[in-house]
């Protein structure tokens, strides 16, 4: 059976070893230097020192924040695997990039392409011919539509919808339940129905 290890314990840590779960691999350890406890859901915490006691030679960083999983990217040198959960629907077409999670009742169609490190949370879909950079975040529920293009580490806030043929910049905000019919500058934070710009993200 394969096994993996999982950077950061967290909330979002329990529902990455689930998605692994389904996949039939076996988490053997969470990496956290932070931890709040010895265990998470039965699985042992320990120190990144200590991750070499362990067989698994394959890591998924599990922790939700954009900017910290492109940190630990470029600071771990292991090898990163994709986890997607066995409920999700993925046309043989989309092509995903390690270190992304694909959580249960996504749908990934036709031409779609997926970053490295990338979130696509529950019951999100993603549409034919989209482009989604690494570290982006898409939340539970959102839906974008055909040939959108989505910059590195913007995050798509839940329930939110995203018109055919727009870009969404780089490190951006969608806010939750918003709906995108114009394209959205890097940093840009964008809520309501339609969506309109509020500020921006510290660069």
């Amino acid at each position: 059976m394969n096994k993996i290890c999982l950077f950061g314990a967290s909330g979002h840590g329990k529902v990455v070893k689930d998605v692994a779960t389904s996949a039939n691999i076996v988490v053997e350890a969470f990496i956290d230097d932070y931890p709040k406890s010895e265990n998470l859901h039965e699985v042992p915490i320990v120190m990144s020192e200590k991750m070499t006691n362990y067989e698994a030679n394959k890591f998924v960083i599990s922790i939700g924040n954009n900017k910290i999983r492109k940190v630990i990217s470029k600071k771990i040198k292991n090898d990163f695997t994709t986890l997607i959960h066995k409920s999700a629907i993925i046309s043989p077409t989309a092509t995903i990039a390690e270190g992304t999670v694909i959580m249960n009742g996504t749908n990934i169609n036709a031409d779609a392409t997926i970053g490295k490190h990338v979130i696509v949370n529950t019951a999100a879909i993603i549409e034919h011919d989209c482009q989604i950079e690494d570290f982006v975040h898409i939340s539970p529920n959102a839906t974008i539509t055909g040939n959108v293009h989505i910059g590195e580490g913007s995050h798509i806030g839940a329930g939110a919808i995203i018109i055919p043929n727009i870009t969404i910049g780089k490190w951006a905000t969608i806010g939750a339940g918003a709906v995108i019919i114009n394209d959205v500058p890097d940093y840009a934070v964008v809520v309501g129905n339609p969506g309109k710009i509020k500020k921006y993200n510290n660069e």
